[in-house]
């Protein structure tokens, strides 16, 4: 099939990468001129495991395409997918300023029969909105909108786009074609045995805030649990494992830590909240959500002080910066969180991450340290703070870390460690609900 994708962030160039993967003629849009010649180049403007190999391919094969030109991307396809950004306003509602502008063009383009998928993250009822400007840029010509939902992880998304847990497709029930094209187009991964779901246009905008909104409840509430394990001297680790026996609640998102992050959960949560109010309802589950996430951020730090006072002209190491591992995305991370509080009171701060250090550059400039190895990073350090669990990290020679550091204190953010054995070799050991 001739596939456009418009917008080469994180979800476009997956999906795009992804669809030209499966023998797809795929053309990747967007209106950043040196982005697309870097493309070309095979230079990639985002960390994901497996991506590049598969852009390089493709690429090479002529089965995926990069250009500025919206129009005639526009004008050679018989699908096209919306994946702009749909960042929070100041009112925490989704941005859809660039999802209009790609419905106008869309519109201004259709020289033909067409279907217009979104995949961007957008609040119930923008799917109308999106048919409403292009019916009227278009002249009414013969179109229809179809909302898909993306549930890519970052550190896995090509592996979840082409193993996908399920395949959401809202649309009209008088979207025939629509649905025909959709079915044809998801049909590789479909006889994999993936269930492809559809649904009514709105609920399928629903479903991505409603899982998003769903783990990241879950994650705020194991992080209470920790919390008050510390208190009563309870593991959470035990807790979490006996209930996530249960098969109606199961294991995944139940591990403590220092809150969650990234360009989805923090985002999303609040532009449901939001949505919320302006329908008229309050989402209180959510509310508190949100606000565990934003006071847990802070607790990794708190232990800190609590164990050494006066950081003032202290050295404290950082390992670890991305929200998570396998990704260099640090929005919405602890990480910032935590180093602003570090040097506001007084902290010399020196971190360490495998691939986000280019990120945390544009955030904190000269402001602290960039180590290239994780030894280089506690050297001499009065603490370790651990906020990011890479592998690496599990493996580390603790040792050597010990006979480096000026100081014995480990706070440790992911509980990647086992409590007994880092106090065994004499360090202050500080985790998350243990």
């Amino acid at each position: 099939m001739k596939i456009t994708v418009i917008g080469t962030g994180y979800v476009g160039l997956v999906t795009g990468t992804c669809f030209a993967e499966l023998g797809n003629e795929v053309i990747c849009v967007d209106i950043d001129k040196s982005k697309i010649e870097n493309l070309k180049k095979g230079i990639i403007p985002i960390y994901e495991p497996g991506l590049k190999e598969l852009v390089l391919r493709n690429h090479k094969e002529k089965r995926l395409h990069f250009t500025i030109d919206a129009k005639s991307a526009i004008e050679s396809a018989e699908v096209v997918f919306s994946a702009v950004g749909t960042p929070p306003d100041k009112d925490h509602r989704a941005d859809l300023t660039a999802v209009m502008k790609v419905a106008q063009t869309f519109g201004k383009s259709l020289n033909g029969y067409k279907v217009f998928v979104n995949k961007s993250t957008v609040p119930v009822g923008t799917s109308e909105r999106v048919r409403e400007v292009i019916a009227k840029e278009s002249g009414n010509k013969d179109f229809d909108v179809v909302d898909n939902p993306e549930f890519l992880r970052e550190g896995t998304a090509v592996k979840d786009f082409m193993n996908p847990d399920r395949i959401v497709v809202g649309l009209n029930k008088s979207s025939k074609k629509a649905r025909e094209l959709v079915e044809k187009l998801y049909a590789p991964l479909v006889r994999a045995g993936r269930p492809l779901l559809f649904t009514d246009i709105h609920s399928a905008e629903i479903i991505k805030y409603a899982s998003n909104s769903f783990l990241a409840t879950k994650i705020s509430f194991i992080n209470e649990i920790a919390n008050f394990c510390e208190l009563v001297g309870a593991d959470v680790t035990e807790v979490a494992k006996g209930i996530g026996l249960d098969d109606r609640i199961g294991p995944r998102f139940l591990h403590a830590g220092i809150g969650y992050g990234g360009s989805c959960f923090p985002k999303d949560v609040q532009a449901f909240i939001q949505t919320g109010k302006d329908n008229g309802y309050e989402f209180l589950i959510l509310e508190a959500t949100e606000e565990v996430n934003q006071t847990q951020k802070l607790r990794i730090f708190n232990k800190l002080r609590d164990e050494i006072g006066d950081l003032n002209g202290k050295k404290v190491a950082i390992w670890g910066l991305a929200f998570k591992p396998k990704t260099d995305d640090m929005r919405e991370a602890p990480a910032i969180i935590t180093i602003e509080k570090l040097l506001e009171h007084g902290a010399k701060v020196e971190v360490f991450d495998p691939v986000a250090s280019e990120n945390a550059r544009s955030i904190f400039g000269d402001r602290i340290k960039y180590a290239k190895t994780p030894y280089e990073a506690v050297s001499k350090a009065y603490a370790l703070l651990i906020i990011t669990e890479w592998d690496e990290f599990r493996a580390i020679d603790l040792e050597r870390v010990k006979k480096l550091m000026s100081g014995d204190l480990i706070c440790d953010g992911r509980n990647i460690y086992s409590p007994r054995d880092v106090k065994a070799m004499g360090f202050k050991y500080k985790s998350i609900g243990r």
